[in-house]
């Protein structure tokens, strides 16, 4: 069987590898075998604003203008206008002093059309809000996991997903690509997130683990329509159910919940939050960071047919759709990559 590329991952940055290539009609083959990674456990919240100080994003224009029609897009495609919503985003203030800077953050050019000059008042008596919200536009919520098992199974009808290990060993580096299982590519891009760590091809990659974990609870008094941040997001998923997070901790390298982690958050959310609810459910997933917070895409030095996009952190989200874009005319184009994301940043 021959192919175009075979991608290996499949969290949001193999996902939007994956819909870039399907959309330039190449041909793939993806690998992967779904677990408790950073992208199926994420909060799924399309957010262009820092909130702990409101500030913007590196690159942020260009990353909202991409990645939220890029989402739709593929809703439409797969028939699920559920997987994104127009949801949204709202920021409790502590002190005036914070609130004030709100609104001085609103006239700077770059969060004019991010942050909203109009307040919002508290629609709820259960959260503890003592002045009214600031209100983020163009924000969403990503049912992220459901997205990537849907897209799977669409790749699946294509005979163009494998759910498997991928065994390096097995991986064969020929002068016109690669070969891998009686398959073979012209390209082999590897998505994996923090999983890079066990690629001999890419261990020397940079990728620092930070381990992030949430909490469900059911609260079927709080009724909440919208996205609510405070130290930490308040995600309504429906059916009475909110996602509540999460934490940082880049110690930790492993999936396994914790106590910890559950008590931090549930300290954090009681000084808010006045309503009964039940925790249901507790996850953890491990974010792919780099030292300078930028994502880092490229080709091996040393073997031009391995290729890689990684690093993408807390906001894999947003990035994903336009770096996945980048790293294609990369490719095939010989398109230059901003030095900002160019792996070639970390060279002596």
């Amino acid at each position: 069987m021959k192919v175009d590329y075979i991608v290996v991952g499949f969290g949001l940055a193999g996902l939007a590898v994956a819909e870039s290539l399907v959309s330039a009609n190449r041909s793939l083959m993806v690998f992967d075998l779904p677990d408790q990674s950073a992208s199926r456990v994420a909060g799924g919240v399309i957010n262009p604003v820092i909130l702990k100080r409101f500030t913007a994003p590196w690159n942020i224009d260009n990353f909202v203008h991409k990645a939220i029609p890029f989402y739709k897009n593929i809703a439409i495609k797969l028939g699920n206008s559920n997987l994104i919503t127009d949801t949204p985003v709202v920021r409790r203030f502590n002190s005036v002093e914070e609130q004030n800077q709100w609104f001085e953050s609103c006239d700077k050019p770059i969060l004019a059309k991010y942050l909203s000059g109009s307040m919002m008042e508290n629609n709820t008596k259960f959260l503890n809000v003592p002045f009214k919200l600031g209100v983020v536009n163009n924000t969403a919520r990503l049912d992220v996991e459901e997205l990537l098992n849907e897209y799977s199974v669409y790749l699946e009808r294509q005979n163009s997903f494998q759910r498997e290990i991928f065994d390096y060993d097995l991986l064969e580096l020929v002068d016109q690509g690669v070969k891998y299982k009686g398959i073979e590519a012209k390209h082999i891009i590897f998505t994996e997130g923090y999983g890079v760590s066990k690629n001999p091809f890419l261990r020397e990659l940079p990728i620092i683990g930070n381990k992030g974990e949430y909490i469900t609870i059911k609260c079927p008094d709080l009724q909440l329509a919208y996205i609510f941040k405070f130290s930490m997001f308040i995600i309504p998923l429906g059916e009475d159910l909110y996602k509540v997070g999460a934490t940082f901790d880049n110690r930790d390298k492993t999936l396994i919940t914790t106590k910890a982690a559950k008590r931090k958050i549930i300290e954090k959310l009681d000084k808010v939050l006045g309503a009964t609810y039940t925790v249901v459910d507790q996850v953890a997933g491990i974010r792919p960071t780099v030292k300078d917070r930028r994502p880092i895409i490229g080709t091996h030095n040393s073997y031009k047919q391995i290729h890689f996009l990684n690093g993408l952190g807390s906001r894999g989200i947003l990035m994903a759709p336009l770096l996945a874009e980048n790293l294609l005319d990369y490719i095939e184009n010989e398109t230059a990559l901003s030095p900002e994301v160019d792996a070639n940043r970390f060279k002596g």
